[in-house]
C-alpha cells in the first residue's frame, strides 16, 4: 500500500505497525528514485532513523540493492534489515582502509555522526562530524551524496519571523554544532574538489512515537514533569516525511552540493503543544522558565516547492504521539534535548 494522507491510521497499535508505517513509500518517491539509477548505500544505519530510511528505500526501489553500512554494536539491527531485504555490511567508519573498500555505490545517503553525549568526548565528536565526512567525501567522488546535517549549524533567529533560510551563514553555539559545519565544509570541499553532486540535509527534529520533541513534551506533561519554556518555539516533521524527502534528494542534487532545510514549515510554541497534550490527558501542563525571543527554526519553502507539504500533518502526529505516551508503549529514552540554548549536548 502506498502512503497517502488517506492511507494514514488513526493510531498505530505498536512498533510492527510503526515501522511498516515508516517504510511505506509515497509514489512521489518512487518516482524520484526512478530518476536516478544504481544501488543505493546508507552509511550510517544503525541510528535512530537509518534502518527504517533503507527498509524505505528498499520498499521504493525493490528491484535494488540498498546497503546498510554501520558498525552494528547491537546485531538485531541487521537482522531487521536482512528481514526488509537490505543487505548489510560491517564498518568502522573512522577507518579509511575500510572505507575504501565498500562498493562504490551510485547513491549514497550519510548519515553518521555525534550529537547525544557530544560534549563527553569533543575530540571524537570531530571525529565523527568532520574527520569521517572528508574521508567518505573522497572515497566516494563519483558518487550521488545526500549528506544528513543538521538546523543547528544556524544561529538562533526571531521567534515572529519564518526562520533561517539556506542562504544564512552558519554561526552556531556550542562545539557540537561547530563540528556539524565542519561536516558540511569537508562535503562542500571535496564536491567542488571532484564535482560530485550532493546535498546538505539540515534536518530539524524528526518524530517517530519513541522520541522526539513531540514525545519529550507529552512524557512531561503525563508525568507533570516541569517543562522548561527557554526554547519557546519549534519545528519538526515526521520521521518518515524526513527519510522519503532524504531519499528524494538523490533526484535533486547539485554540483557542488547544497544545503536544503527539511523540517515542518510551521513554528510552533512549547507552550501550545504543552496545553494540546494537557487537554487530552485531562491535567494542566507545569510550565517553567520564559520564553525567548530567539530559537532555532528553519524556513523549509526550498524543501515545499520540491516536495510538497509533509503528508503527515502535526494534528496527526500530536494525535498519534498522545496515544502512545498514554499507552506506556516503548520509548528510546533519548530526549531531544531541543531546549539547550548554549549547544551543550
Amino acid at each position: 500500500m502506498l502512503l497517502t494522507r488517506q492511507t494514514l491510521p488513526n493510531t498505530i497499535p505498536d512498533i510492527a505497525a510503526l515501522d511498516e508505517l515508516l517504510c511505506r513509500p509515497t509514489q512521489a518517491l518512487i518516482d524520484d528514485l526512478r530518476k536516478v539509477d544504481g544501488d543505493i548505500m546508507v552509511l550510517g544505519v544503525a541510528g535512530k532513523m537509518g534502518p527504517t530510511l533503507a527498509g524505505l528505500a528498499k520498499a521504493a526501489a525493490p528491484e535494488r540493492r540498498v546497503i546498510g553500512v554501520a558498525r552494528f554494536s547491537d546485531p538485531g539491527v541487521k537482522d531487521w534489515l536482512h528481514a526488509r531485504g537490505v543487505e548489510t555490511i560491517n564498518c568502522d567508519l573512522l577507518d579509511e582502509a575500510a572505507i575504501r573498500a565498500l562498493p562504490k555505490a551510485p547513491n549514497v545517503v550519510f548519515m553518521a555522526g555525534r550529537k547525544f553525549g557530544a560534549e563527553g568526548d569533543l575530540s571524537l565528536t570531530w571525529a565523527m562530524n568532520a574527520h569521517v565526512p572528508a574521508l567518505v567525501a573522497q572515497a566516494f567522488a563519483s558518487s550521488r551524496i545526500v549528506a544528513f546535517s543538521t538546523g543547528c549549524v544556524y544561529p538562533f533567529v526571531p521567534v515572529d519571523a519564518k526562520g533561517s533560510g539556506e542562504d544564512m551563514a552558519p554561526n552556531p553555539p556550542g562545539e557540537y554544532a561547530q563540528s556539524c559545519v565542519g561536516r558540511e565544509r569537508m562535503f562542500e570541499y571535496f564536491s567542488r574538489e571532484f564535482a560530485t553532486p550532493g546535498r546538505l540535509f539540515r534536518l530539524n527534529y524528526a518524530i517517530d512515537m519513541r522520541y522526539g520533541v513531540l514525545h519529550d513534551i507529552a512524557t512531561k506533561v503525563l508525568s507533570g514533569t516541569p517543562i522548561d519554556l527557554g526554547i519557546g518555539h519549534v519545528n519538526f516533521i515526521w520521521q518518515g516525511d524526513a527519510s522519503s524527502q532524504a531519499l528524494r534528494c538523490l533526484a535533486h542534487c547539485t554540483t557542488p552540493t547544497s544545503p536544503i532545510n527539511v523540517s515542518g514549515h510551521e513554528i510552533l510554541a512549547v507552550r501550545d503543544l504543552a496545553a494540546k497534550f494537557g487537554a487530552r490527558f485531562g491535567r494542566a501542563p507545569v510550565l517553567i522558565g520564559k520564553e525567548q525571543p530567539t530559537a532555532w527554526l528553519t524556513d523549509t519553502s526550498q524543501a515545499v516547492g520540491l516536495f510538497g507539504l509533509p503528508v503527515v500533518d502535526t494534528d496527526r502526529l500530536i494525535g498519534w504521539t498522545a496515544d502512545w505516551v498514554a499507552r506506556a508503549m516503548p520509548s528510546l529514552g533519548k530526549p531531544t534535548k531541543y531546549e539547550v540554548r548554549d549547544g551543550r549536548y
